[in-house]
């Protein structure tokens, strides 16, 4: 028999955000019931709990820092691009490293062969880094550095390129990444088992909070957790759950919360859902400063607050029809701004093809620059709040990212629950779940599995082939020129500390000033901690 049609259409299913249910419309009662009020959930820019931000004027009173990132090939050529944005209005440097440099491994090693200056600058001594950061200032800009493994000896060069610039370590701004425990879970980027690195990230705690003040030395990042698959909730959940691992050890190792925490930063990815990645960032800052205040004991309003920088999607960058990704960049970076962040860097259009060309890298820049000078957006501070559909997600990441740190916590903290492969099967389950939602149709990439006619082809990034073996001469050169019983004293004296625990941040100074390569420094350290492989221990 034929089926009956309805009188009337059913109604369609309410669209999601990363799977959850959303409300055809909201109001007021939706924030009612979550027994929603003003002064606990929002306050005022600048006051706790900082859903509005971390401070009061916000971009009225200072705009962003436009940091964009980059590095390739020698130090020479990263040297030119950081010249080149900051002539074009870039107000903070960030630098890229290649693969061999982010391994602790020098560009004549085997596993360096085919890397060298590829994704990333390539610097192995302390010739590099003054190439690298030549007739720049170091006391005139704010540098960050994507750096995890080697991040105490990249730390080291950059303390003593500044030196011989005449520049103490006290007038240094800046951040390095140096956050180990996200690599563990998403980036696979490390040196020597888990505890080995967490001992070194110690030792640059206290050395940089005692020695640099201005200086952030860590930024705990969400980004690649993110990039890996990690829903938004998942994304807060886990960095501020490492957040915590870090305060832990900073605490044990006799620093007060309320000193070291001023400088720690964070590090976000920012997605393509607009209402849900303004919402996650506002989760984020709130659920930190409750965790500070509550589980620390933490009193100064500067280290409750959670600044973080943020750079849109490289993974949702596609290869087919790269114009649309300029559209997929400023829909971020807006995001981003009406989270309220602190710094950002907007990704080129092929980005998903190669390392950006110049003129992409421009495009980008220009992309923050008309959102802060064009769009109005910058003109008032936390211009969403209030909004339903924003409060809304805001309160309901920030719970659902507590659930999961709670969780966390039950299993014995991160370091547990990293060591047990829990988070990362988590990830792996999500990612898995969103690719399914692409290849289904179910989630929408345009010009991938809709609307797919073909874009002409444009300019790519060449990368100079003569990169290595220039690099490999320059290493055989300085080593050749080096003091032999200087560098082998200095090797010695870092292998030492690591064994009988001293900081070693002293000793790895004095090996860079004489002349010691990042791998050899490295494979110091490796020969107390360990060579991390992987499999055994996840």
């Amino acid at each position: 028999a034929p089926v009956k049609k309805p009188d009337k259409a059913e109604p369609a299913e309410p669209r999601t955000i990363s799977g959850i249910p959303l409300e055809t419309v909201y109001g007021p009662q939706h924030l009612a019931d979550r027994g929603w009020t003003y002064a606990e959930k929002l306050g005022d820019p600048g006051q706790y709990p900082y859903t509005r931000g971390p401070h009061q004027t916000m971009y009225r009173g200072k705009p962003w820092t436009m940091r964009m990132f980059a590095g390739f090939g020698t130090p020479e050529d990263t040297n030119q691009r950081f010249k080149f944005l900051l002539a074009n209005g870039q107000t903070g440097l960030s630098t890229a490293f290649d693969m061999p440099t982010l391994m602790g491994y020098d560009p004549d090693h085997a596993r360096s062969l085919g890397e060298v200056g590829r994704e990333g600058v390539s610097v192995a001594t302390l010739d590099d880094m003054m190439r690298l950061f030549g007739d720049i200032p170091l006391d005139k800009v704010s540098t960050s550095m994507t750096i995890n493994a080697p991040a105490a000896v990249l730390l080291a060069l950059y303390v003593a390129v500044a030196e011989k610039q005449g520049v103490a370590p006290d007038k240094l701004r800046g951040t390095l990444q140096n956050d180990m425990l996200k690599e563990f879970i998403a980036q696979k980027e490390w040196i020597s088992p888990i505890r080995g690195h967490m001992r070194i990230i110690r030792d640059m705690l206290v050395w940089c909070t005692r020695t640099m003040p201005q200086w952030n030395t860590i930024s705990i990042s969400g980004y690649h957790i993110r990039e890996a698959g990690s829903t938004a909730a998942q994304e807060v959940a886990f960095t501020l759950a490492n957040a915590i691992a870090y305060v832990v050890a900073a605490r044990d190792a006799g620093l007060d919360p309320n000193t070291f925490g001023e400088r720690l930063s964070f590090f976000f990815n920012c997605h393509n859902n607009f209402i849900e990645e303004v919402a996650k960032f506002r989760a984020a800052r709130r659920l930190w400063a409750r965790l500070m205040r509550d589980r620390f004991g933490v009193t100064s309003p500067r280290a409750q607050q959670l600044r973080f920088h943020a750079q849109t999607a490289g993974s949702t960058l596609t290869a087919r029809q790269p114009d649309n990704n300029i559209v997929r960049v400023a829909i971020q970076a807006l995001a981003a701004v009406l989270g309220g962040t602190q710094s950002l860097h907007c990704n080129g259009r092929d980005e998903a093809l190669s390392l950006p060309t110049e003129e992409s890298a421009r495009i980008a820049l220009r992309t923050q620059q008309i959102i802060a000078a064009e769009s109005g957006v910058a003109n008032t501070v936390d211009p969403v709040a209030g909004a339903y559909t924003f409060e809304c997600e805001t309160d309901r990441i920030e719970a659902e990212a507590l659930t999961i740190i709670e969780r966390i916590d039950r299993l014995g903290g991160m370091l547990a629950a990293i060591e047990a492969g829990v988070v990362q099967r988590e990830i792996q389950d999500s990612a898995y779940r969103a690719q399914q939602a692409i290849e289904s149709g179910d989630a929408v990439i345009v010009g991938v599995n809709r609307y797919q006619d073909e874009a002409p082809p444009i300019e790519v990034f060449q990368l100079n082939p003569e990169v290595e073996a220039r690099q490999r001469e320059r290493l055989r050169a300085v080593r050749a020129g080096r003091s032999e019983q200087t560098w082998r004293q200095a090797i010695a004296d870092v292998e030492a500390a690591a064994a009988d625990g001293r900081n070693l941040v002293p000793p790895i100074l004095a090996a860079v000033e004489a002349h010691a390569t990042v791998g050899e420094i490295a494979d110091a350290m490796r020969r107390v901690f360990g060579e991390y492989e992987g499999a055994a221990e996840i």
